[in-house]
């Protein structure tokens, strides 16, 4: 149990490197920027206690928001997002399944996984994107960004789940 924990805080401290070193400077068509720290949250196993949920996306959040100068948005946005993540899992996977499932691509169906993923990533972008403008006084910008970002998101968490899903397999 200890090296599970270990190993979330370290998958936790990569996902923050890379978020912040590297995903936010990419902005295609200046309103598309993947946010792919939510793969963090999106892949917490079922039976994973509801503070500790909470409390994983609160800090993901902050540590985001404090090396992007977005004050509050991600935590607010990640804390929401950890709310819905084991409503949303209980969706795909059966009671008597659900001790120590955690969701990927090996665990799920391409197409679950892949729902699973886009709802999540699209409430977190609409959540994030609403509560950074605050307005929609530029409907078809905002639509944009979480548009954009929502598929990028979701592409490039496709991408690494298959990665690590043929990993596995070799």
């Amino acid at each position: 149990m200890k090296v599970d924990h270990l190993r979330r805080a370290l998958f936790f401290v990569v996902v923050c490197l890379v978020q912040v070193l590297v995903l936010n400077h990419i902005h295609l068509f200046d309103c598309a920027t993947p946010l792919f720290y939510v793969y963090f949250i999106i892949t917490l196993p079922y039976d994973c206690p509801r503070w500790a949920s909470l409390l994983w996306g609160f800090s993901l959040g902050l540590v985001i928001d404090v090396f992007t100068n977005t004050p509050g948005v991600a935590a607010a946005s990640l804390t929401a997002v950890s709310l819905l993540q084991p409503m949303m899992l209980g969706l795909f996977v059966q009671k008597e399944n659900s001790e120590g499932f955690v969701p990927s691509l090996r665990t799920l169906r391409w197409s679950q996984f892949f729902t699973y993923s886009l709802t999540l990533v699209l409430i977190f972008c609409i959540l994030f994107f609403s509560l950074e403008t605050f307005h929609f006084f530029d409907f078809v910008w905002w639509a944009a960004c979480v548009g954009g970002s929502t598929l990028l998101t979701v592409l490039l968490i496709m991408v690494v789940e298959t990665v690590k899903k043929s990993k596995k397999l070799n």
